[in-house]
């Protein structure tokens, strides 16, 4: 299913405007994130488009050519999961996933068929018959999918789908999470924080600054090529370089970076993962600290700049707190980008 956004705003009373007018087309079977920090505006927009908030005047929701915007949530034929999963705990598993069927009055042998089909879908069949209380978080997760899914909804909107899981389940549900709506084929909007959920789930990601879309893209296509510091900061971590800018060259404290374009009145980012340690290096900085992550470690910096500068390290050892280390940047990791107003 198509779904176009057109001029969707709101502002809430007192008149704080929580959404700039936003338009969006998410193409039939696209899963897109809507990813920013908190009070950016993406959970507004997912509210508005499950018919849970009322749009400033003048939007237009339409999925695939039907107008829904003035529609009560119910007749939009949404699916929904939340943050919390909100599921019955004094309910097995099946009878949770059949309740919205039995709500809008299905025949019991319907029912039974689609809670079936999802119970498959998902990989419930061991849980089916058990409380939802008896089940792990990532098994709840599932639930929550199928119930969403047994409707047979137009669209599938989920609202930080993996937050209220510990880092290490996370890892792994995000995963399983990105197979499983695939599976499904069906359209998928989801909101989230946390940018490596965004960028292992979705075809499409919509990175939100201050109440609007700040750039969309394929998670390749933001990271190699962000539009602003913003979305350089917000995909991919990247840092600002404090020095001074003179035609194709910033100067540093540390020392002098060739720029793979002239960037006066622009600023400058590199990513931890795109310095590296090197005797012929052009720039000089001091080991503050040394952190060991397994694959690498993130060292932090000074002298660099008038700020840390950090840098990720892949050696089987690293230098030590208190050492002058001789570092390089290739000029094609510089992301040379406008330089953002002040908020």
């Amino acid at each position: 299913m198509t779904l176009t956004l057109t001029n969707i705003a709101k502002t809430f009373p007192g008149g704080t405007k929580a959404l700039l007018p936003t338009d969006l087309e998410i193409a039939k079977g696209e899963i897109l994130s809507l990813l920013g920090p908190s009070g950016c505006g993406k959970s507004t927009l997912l509210r508005i488009i499950a018919g849970l908030e009322i749009p400033d005047p003048g939007a237009s929701i339409v999925f695939d050519g039907d107008d829904v915007t003035h529609q009560s949530v119910e007749s939009r034929k949404i699916g929904m999961v939340f943050q919390s999963y909100a599921l019955f705990p004094n309910m097995s598993v099946r009878s949770n996933i059949g309740y919205g069927l039995k709500m809008q009055k299905l025949p019991k042998a319907e029912i039974a068929a689609r809670v079936d089909e999802v119970i498959g879908l998902c990989r419930l069949e061991p849980y089916a018959d058990r409380a939802v209380t008896a089940l792990s978080g990532g098994q709840k997760q599932r639930v929550a999918l199928a119930r969403a899914m047994a409707p047979r909804p137009r669209v599938l909107l989920l609202d930080e789908p993996l937050s209220a899981l510990d880092a290490a389940l996370r890892n792994h549900l995000r995963d399983e999470l990105a197979l499983l709506l695939r599976q499904f084929g069906i359209t998928a909007i989801f909101v989230t924080h946390d940018q490596d959920e965004a960028m292992a789930i979705a075809d499409r990601v919509a990175v939100m600054s201050q109440g609007q879309v700040a750039q969309i893209g394929t998670p390749e296509a933001l990271y190699r090529n962000p539009a602003t510091g913003f979305v350089a900061r917000f995909v991919g971590d990247a840092m600002p370089l404090e020095g001074r800018i003179e035609r194709a060259q910033m100067h540093l404290p540390g020392g002098v970076l060739t720029l793979p374009q002239a960037g006066d009145g622009q600023q400058v980012l590199v990513r931890a993962g795109d310095i590296s340690i090197d005797p012929q290096g052009p720039i000089t900085g001091r080991v503050e600290t040394v952190t060991f992550l397994g694959t690498h470690y993130r060292i932090a910096l000074s002298g660099v700049m008038a700020g840390p500068l950090f840098m990720l390290h892949a050696g089987l050892s690293a230098p030590k707190p208190g050492d002058e280390v001789r570092l390089s940047i290739p000029p094609e990791a510089l992301l040379v980008l406008p330089m953002e107003m002040a908020a």
